[in-house]
């Protein structure tokens, strides 16, 4: 058959695709491959303890034990569907949450959650808290993920933040041995220009040196919760801006939800996370940093669940003080409930939780919506596997890996949080070490060297 195109014609044009090419997987390696926690919280440095996340868990078992007894008083108080033991699935595993793991993420925050105090105040908390993490590192009782969000890089604030970061981490490390705990980050609030995140790098690049730390030990995130996060004064995109200002250190972005809509002057009783400036908010930040492997966090629910009626001295609650305290505790359920379910539906999977009464709702909510999902991707994941199979047999490439990749990321997700059981994810036909290498491209590749 007769062609015109020739190798040597070809060449200019296929080697300045290649380049783009190289350079787009590189700029968008896809979803990380890293576990990533469904919450984090935030706690203020003056009350952190090395045993904060089970004194955490054993409250949030408490309220538990009492405001939602049984998986119908939960069903009844989230909306549940009962049908097929679901409900019970989810209350039973959220208790097993609650007993083995209660927090996956925890920030030891010196910002919103701690407030302004003399500088001497300051430091010795920055100091105690790192000495109490440090005795939780030893002890083990840390959740598998932590940090400290320190104050805004203002030019107010700059010289306090960036002390408190000194004295926590070089305490730390003078009570750990030059140990740090497994993914450690420091979290920078209210960021604006790229700046702000470049000085936090440095930062952390020179406490690195100087305590002989390699690079890249001590990671940062984002919180955008300014306008000016998402745009620059030209109107361009903002934020990539920022991201790569932490010079390969940023591993996550957060949002701050009610900062950002008081800054657009929403008035405070109708700032919500349903909100229609905080869907766009989402949706910019995820068209921006889509496939680039940077992990997203929503907000928090600010309605906090807590009793109206509490008991005086010795005397009992009344019928109907107890009657009107688990009213109130289940109508902040379902409120946080609603924010969960809005957040997870649309590609978020993590969030904010500030009180131990949160807990409980958040690991229903993300276990009802994974058990939900659980049959139809199974027998999606399961279908797809044997169409791979099928291409491999007679040669082809199959090439569409990214949607077995969203596959099996659901399972990765679930199984990690404790939302589905090993077993509910080996039946879609994987086996324990496909699971475990955590890319469908891999494990595509493997079977058809096998096949071969």
């Amino acid at each position: 058959m007769k062609t015109t195109l020739t190798p040597a014609s070809l060449s200019s044009a296929r080697e300045s695709l290649r380049r783009a090419n190289a350079e787009l997987a590189r700029e968008y390696p896809g979803e990380s491959p890293r576990r990533q926690p469904v919450h984090v919280v935030y706690g203020g440095a003056h009350l952190f303890r090395a045993e904060a996340a089970r004194k955490l868990g054993d409250l949030a078992l408490g309220a538990m034990k009492t405001y939602a007894p049984d998986a119908a008083e939960l069903a009844h108080g989230l909306g549940l569907p009962q049908r097929g033991r679901f409900a019970q699935r989810v209350y039973e595993r959220v208790l097993d949450k609650l007993g083995s793991e209660p927090v996956e993420d925890y920030r030891i925050d010196f910002e919103d959650g701690y407030g302004h105090r003399p500088d001497e105040e300051e430091d010795s908390h920055a100091v105690a808290a790192a000495q109490e993490m440090a005795r939780g590192l030893a002890q083990g009782s840390l959740p598998p993920y932590v940090g400290i969000r320190v104050k805004s890089f203002t030019e107010e604030l700059f010289e306090r933040a960036s002390r408190t970061l000194d004295l926590f981490v070089t305490t730390l490390l003078e009570h750990s041995g030059g140990k740090l705990p497994p993914s450690f980050v420091v979290t920078l609030p209210k960021v604006s220009v790229p700046e702000q995140v470049a000085a936090l790098a440095r930062i952390l690049e020179v406490l690195e040196t100087e305590h002989g730390l390699t690079r890249g030990a001590l990671g940062l995130e984002l919180m955008v919760e300014t306008p000016q996060a998402l745009f620059n004064k030209e109107g361009s995109l903002h934020l990539p801006a920022l991201v790569a200002a932490g010079e390969g250190r940023c591993s996550s972005v957060h949002l701050g939800l009610y900062d950002y809509t008081a800054a657009l002057s929403v008035s405070a009783h109708v700032q919500s996370m349903l909100h229609p400036a905080c869907d766009f908010l989402r949706d910019l930040v995820q068209v921006c940093l889509a496939g680039t492997g940077i992990q997203l966090a929503d907000g928090a629910t600010n309605v906090m669940p807590v009793p109206p009626n509490k008991k005086q001295g010795d005397m009992p609650l009344l019928p109907t003080q107890l009657r009107e305290n688990s009213e109130a505790v289940q109508r902040v359920w379902q409120l946080s409930y609603r924010h969960i379910r809005h957040s997870l539906e649309r590609g978020w999977y993590q969030g904010w939780d500030l009180h131990p009464a949160q807990l409980p709702v958040r690991y229903a909510a993300v276990y009802a919506f994974f058990l939900e999902g659980l049959d139809t991707a199974t027998r999606r994941l399961k279908a797809f596997m044997e169409k791979a199979a099928q291409a491999t047999l007679v040669g082809d490439v199959f090439d569409d890996a990214a949607t077995g990749q969203g596959l099996l990321n659901f399972f990765l997700r679930g199984l990690s949080c404790g939302a589905l059981s090993q077993d509910e994810a080996l039946a879609t036909g994987l086996t324990l070490e496909e699971l475990r290498s955590r890319s469908f491209r891999a494990i595509v590749e493997s079977r058809r060297a096998r096949g071969s």
